[in-house]
């Protein structure tokens, strides 16, 4: 008895479009989380998102707040902020991203009761947090991205 083998060509099934993006630079100051929920609210409002804006300009302001003053701005003098809402579930996904490729401490960051922790507070809003190292083109470290995932509906939430 003998068998055949066909090889096929495994096909990539596209990537589902998001609904929205936006991303912008911010200059790594003392006004870079301010600034960020001052941009972040009307985008989300325009995109006609439909979950709690003031809290997604919260989070934002808290992550891009952290970035700027707790890791490394680009050469640029910048850090990036992107914002992404899935088509199907409406779920926003809020990025920042800085030149410093560590987070220490990041489970005590984000697990202790506010004294001072931006990280905690960007739960209580009801955000799932990560982070990752971020990478070129070329697969070269070049800082972290720190993840919120904030749901529309407030399945999230934790407060």
């Amino acid at each position: 008895m003998s068998a055949t083998v066909v090889l096929l060509a495994l096909q990539d099934e596209p990537e589902e479009m998001p609904r929205y993006q936006w991303g912008t630079k911010l200059l790594a100051n003392a006004a870079a989380g301010p600034d960020a929920r001052l941009r972040v609210r009307p985008r989300l409002t325009m995109a006609r998102w439909a979950g709690d804006v003031d809290a997604a300009g919260q989070v934002s302001d808290k992550l891009v707040h952290n970035a700027a003053h707790h890791g490394k701005s680009f050469s640029d003098g910048c850090i990036d902020l992107r914002l992404t809402v899935h088509t199907e579930t409406e779920v926003l996904r809020i990025e920042a991203d800085d030149a410093d490729p560590a987070f220490a401490d990041f489970d005590m960051a984000t697990s202790t009761p506010p004294h001072g922790s931006g990280l905690w507070w960007v739960q209580h809003y009801g955000a799932h947090l990560s982070w990752d190292v971020k990478r070129d083109e070329d697969g070269r470290v070049v800082g972290k991205t720190v993840t919120a995932i904030l749901h529309p509906t407030g399945e999230g939430d934790q407060a």
